[in-house]
Parts: structure tokens; C-alpha cells; sequence
């Protein structure tokens, strides 16, 4: 074999593997982004994770753009991505852009997620907010805390049993439930007893139950036609009663007028409760008003006024008393 041919076919695999490798690459890329228009999207996130540049972008599954560049912000904290998205495809601003992973260990990608498709749409430097993504060592963190404390947990509703078993679960207090739970038998069997007699006794005073009830709702009725009737008459003599009580109002204030009047010795009978004199000699004339009417009694008019003089003796004579101090 010559060497100018053998050349030749090295160049043909060489030639027919570059291909290969090409076709590889466009599959894997999902299509040459090389040559094609497009804007950028200047997107702000706590932590970019482990994104890359050169990332694909993908809105429901179809590439729409690349990651471009990822920086640092000047103070630190937080991540600027730069996407540049195909001028084909047109993003809304209200929708979402959350930074994922194909599959479990497999590179991370953004993901734009429409929502309505309302309102404007992102051109060329707009600036966009991400979700965070997901963090695995995070998540295992959290998820070791949550075993520990779940250990925590059950040990001690372990010891809450083990308590729970040796204060409540043991002989004395099990025997104690039993005779507990027999008591309540008892008492349960009584009272359906109770209950038996109760309906037998119902059964047995249904008619004067009955009556009674009956006699209960007529006095009820009759109440309220005396309640209805009563409120009628008041309501018909409501002026009179007004008057009398108006007058009796009038005649306590008269009295307590007439009350004051004598406490402060004015009229007749205040000065006889001021003046002693006066109340004495007052009395002394009921006492003599009173023996009068005692001699009128006894002898009457006509026998006092033409009594029969006797002859003067010398006994003396008897005469009437007509005050105390004459019969003392």
C-alpha cells in the first residue's frame, strides 16, 4: 500500500469520526446556539449553586437560550446570571425563573415557568428575579435534625410508656380498674331497673298525669285571660288611678307638713307637746269630762239637776269628785 493512499483513508476516519463527534454534540446541546440573535435577561439570585456557563435555558422543556455569564456582586450578596434567550421567543415578565437539575446528580439549568402571559415582555437587559435552588446538603441538614429530634421524640415516649406501665399498669391499679369497671356494671343495671319501674309507673299514672296536665294548662289559660283582664281594667282606669295616686301623694305631703308643724310646736297640738302646763290642765279636764259622763251614767240629768235636798246635819255631806286631788 502506498503511503499517499494510506494518508488518505487516515484522513476519511478522522473526517467521518469529526462528524460523529459534531452530531454528538448537537445532540446532547439540543441544537446549535452558535450564529443565532438573541437579548439578554439579567437574572438576580441568592446562590447560583452549581450552574455553569454555557447552562441551557429552558422554558416548558424547549431550549429557548444559554447561560452566558455568572458573577459575583459587588458586595456579595447575590449572584447576577446573565441569559441570553433566542429573539425567537418572547419571555413575559410575569413569569418565573427557578434554577434546576436534570435529575438527581445531573447539571443544573434554568427554567422559566409561564404563568398567564400577561403584561410585557423582557428585552434586551431587563433584570429578572430567581428562586433559589434546591441544596442537597441543606436539605440533609435539616433532614439530620429532624431524625435527631424524631430519636429525641421516641425516647421519650419510650420512658413515657415505661412510666405509664409501671404506675398505671400494674396489679393494684388493674385490679383496682376492674372492680371499678364492676361498679359501674352495678350501677348501670340499677338504673335500667330504675328506668323499668319509672315507665311502669308512667304506663300506670297516664290518665292522672294526663288530667293533671290538663288541669295545669286550663289554670294557665285562666291566669292569662285574669292577667289580660287585669291589664285591661288598668288600662281602662289608668286616669283614676293616676288621680288617686297623685291625691295620696298630695295627702302624705299634707301629713308630713302637718307631722313637721307639730314637732315645731305650732297649732294646738304643738304647743300641747311643748307645753307642760297646758297638757296637764288638758288632761285634768278629760279626768273631770270623765267622771261627768260616769254621774250622768248613774243618776242622769234631771236626777243631778233636781236631786232631794236633805236636812243639814251636822255629818257633812257627801259630794262628787271632780279632780284628783278632790278625792285625795
Amino acid at each position: 500500500m502506498s503511503k499517499a493512499r494510506f494518508e488518505w483513508k487516515v484522513g476519511l476516519f478522522v473526517f467521518i469520526g469529526l462528524v460523529l463527534l459534531a452530531g454528538l454534540l448537537l445532540e446532547f446541546s439540543k441544537g446549535l446556539t452558535f450564529g443565532r440573535q438573541g437579548y439578554h435577561i439579567l437574572l438576580r439570585a441568592e446562590n447560583a449553586g452549581s450552574l455553569k456557563t454555557k447552562a441551557q435555558v429552558l422554558m416548558s422543556g424547549v431550549q429557548v437560550g444559554t447561560v452566558s455569564d455568572i458573577r459575583l456582586a459587588p458586595n456579595g450578596k447575590y449572584v447576577t446570571i446573565t441569559l441570553r434567550i433566542f429573539s425567537t421567543y418572547k419571555v413575559y415578565k410575569d413569569a418565573r425563573f427557578v434554577i434546576e437539575q436534570q435529575g438527581f446528580l445531573g447539571d443544573q439549568y434554568i427554567a422559566i415557568i409561564p404563568t398567564k402571559n400577561e403584561g410585557y415582555t423582557y428585552s434586551d437587559g431587563d433584570i429578572a428575579e430567581a428562586e433559589a435552588p434546591f441544596n442537597l446538603q441543606e436539605f440533609t441538614r435539616s433532614a439530620s435534625g429532624f431524625i435527631s429530634r424524631v430519636d429525641e421524640t421516641v425516647k421519650k415516649l419510650n420512658d413515657a410508656l415505661a412510666d405509664v406501665e409501671r404506675l398505671v399498669l400494674n396489679p393494684e391499679t388493674l385490679t383496682n380498674l376492674a372492680q371499678t369497671a364492676a361498679n359501674l356494671r352495678n350501677m348501670t343495671q340499677q338504673a335500667h331497673v330504675t328506668l323499668n319501674k319509672l315507665d311502669q309507673v308512667l304506663d300506670t299514672n297516664g290518665p292522672a298525669l294526663n288530667y293533671a296536665a290538663t288541669n295545669l294548662v286550663a289554670f294557665s289559660e285562666g291566669m292569662n285571660r285574669f292577667a289580660g283582664s287585669l291589664n285591661s281594667i288598668v288600662d281602662t282606669n289608668s286616669p283614676q288611678l293616676h288621680a288617686a295616686v297623685t291625691n295620696l301623694e298630695a295627702s302624705t305631703e299634707s301629713l308630713k307638713s302637718l307631722l313637721a308643724d307639730v314637732q315645731a310646736g305650732k297649732g294646738l297640738a304643738g304647743d300641747l307637746l311643748k307645753n307642760d302646763e297646758l297638757a296637764s290642765n288638758l288632761s285634768r279636764i278629760m279626768y273631770n269630762l270623765s267622771i261627768t259622763t260616769s254621774n250622768l251614767n248613774h243618776a242622769g240629768l234631771w236626777g243631778i239637776m233636781w236631786r232631794h235636798k236633805e236636812p243639814r246635819t251636822n255629818a257633812p255631806s257627801p259630794r262628787v269628785l271632780t279632780s284628783p286631788k278632790d278625792r285625795d
